[in-house]
């Protein structure tokens, strides 16, 4: 499996709804994700195999020190090898050259060992409103 990363490439809406559905179990949306991203998104980063989208995380940011991921998704036939790890750590890189001091997750408890021990996120004390 040959994986190249890209930090701000080209995105191919119908790919990106296509792989946000399977990621996220919902059914495939009509999102103009290359709009969404050119307007809010400090970068982003894909993962090709092939030609094929396989992963993509999004970073958000403040316009300053703070960088969030989102959207972080691997193709389901390609997770547990090292995919998403290194989507992150290309993001992380990416936010690195912008100036950003500091890389922001949240994440579902089940995925709690993916960001702190591959990613090497540590914990840090946080809060959440349901809007």
């Amino acid at each position: 499996m040959r994986i190249t990363y890209e930090w701000r490439g080209e995105v191919d809406n119908s790919a990106l709804n296509e792989l946000h559905a399977e990621g996220f179990g919902h059914p495939v949306g009509q999102v103009d994700w290359a709009a969404r991203l050119q307007r809010h998104s400090l970068g982003w980063v894909c993962a090709w195999e092939a030609g094929r989208l396989v992963g993509f995380v999004n970073v958000a940011w403040d316009g300053g020190a703070h960088a969030f991921l989102l959207d972080a998704v691997v193709a389901e036939r390609c997770r547990s090898n090292g995919v998403g790890s290194a989507l992150v750590g290309a993001a992380a890189e990416g936010c690195r050259a912008a100036g950003c001091e500091w890389l922001h997750a949240d994440f579902e408890e089940r995925l709690r060992t993916f960001y702190f021990e591959a990613c090497g996120f540590r914990e840090t004390a946080a809060g959440l409103i349901a809007l």
